[in-house]
């Protein structure tokens, strides 16, 4: 298990982590912003993406034998989006509410091409349901930059497209293909439930760590938002696609990416919802 947990740190994970520091200390040095607890606050956040991808490793690990894990694994690691999306409807900010989850969208698609390229596999990936694919990352994004550009009055409209469009691609969902059993590198039964445990934890942490540096920063919370917590939150789908292309499952990878982005516009509608009966 020790092996493990120093193999699903990588380089990748390195330079994210530097990015983030760069991203909060040059943003407080511009803004006039406290440069030293920006540093702390960019600190939170690379523990939090750490936590967030041994997390998702292990539930890939305990879960690589199962059926039709790009699925299950999508629906995982949404765990961050949902209690972002919480604390927004908690202090009323629909809108701030729902800018995590939708703009997860417009990063999924995006984390999955850069996987396909680090791991070799984008010919096989761009040949892989490409249809269904296409049809679903576009209808999705469509959907999601088009709440930002509707008026309060329209989102009635804006849910009966959401129910309709997506209950049609998650029904339509190609099934993956079969895979030869591997072996666990540890016992799955007893890491499973710490690592889901971890995940939500750490997805409950994240709002208020990313809030943190963006005060001492300066950062708007806009591009906080819909830009970095986007994309910190997409970290988990961009880490399990990586081990699911290595394992040679992109079926499974894509999957992992089009039901999260089916689930981040659930999760968006519901809040939508939510907002509605209650103003």
């Amino acid at each position: 298990m020790k092996r493990f947990l120093v193999d699903s740190i990588d380089h990748l994970d390195l330079i994210v982590w530097l990015l983030v520091i760069c991203f909060f200390c040059a943003s407080a040095l511009l803004n006039n912003g406290n440069i030293q607890l920006s540093f702390v606050g960019a600190g939170g956040i690379i523990i939090e993406m750490m936590l967030i991808s041994l997390s998702i490793e292990i539930i890939i690990e305990s879960l690589k034998n199962k059926k039709g894990l790009g699925t299950l694994i999508g629906f995982i690691t949404n765990g961050p989006e949902a209690l972002c999306l919480i604390v927004g409807l908690w202090v009323g900010d629909i809108l701030f509410a729902a800018s995590t989850p939708l703009g997860s969208n417009i990063m999924n698609p995006i984390l999955l091409l850069i996987a396909a390229l680090i791991c070799g596999r984008l010919i096989t990936t761009a040949k892989s349901r490409p249809i269904y694919t296409l049809v679903t990352i576009v209808t999705t994004a469509f959907l999601a930059v088009g709440f930002f550009l509707i008026k309060p009055a329209h989102y009635p409209l804006w849910l009966g497209a959401v129910i309709l469009s997506t209950l049609i691609l998650f029904t339509l969902r190609p099934c993956e293909d079969a895979c030869e059993a591997e072996l666990h590198v540890f016992s799955p039964g007893l890491w499973f439930p710490p690592a889901v445990i971890i995940l939500v934890s750490a997805g409950y942490f994240l709002d208020p760590v990313v809030s943190f540096a963006a005060d001492q920063s300066n950062t708007p919370k806009g591009i906080i938002g819909f830009l970095v917590l986007a994309t910190l939150t997409s970290w988990p789908e961009f880490k399990s696609c990586m081990g699911l292309l290595g394992r040679n499952r992109p079926v499974a990878a894509i999957l992992n990416i089009t039901v999260s982005n089916i689930t981040n516009i659930w999760l968006a509608a519901g809040g939508v919802g939510f907002y509605l009966l209650s103003h």
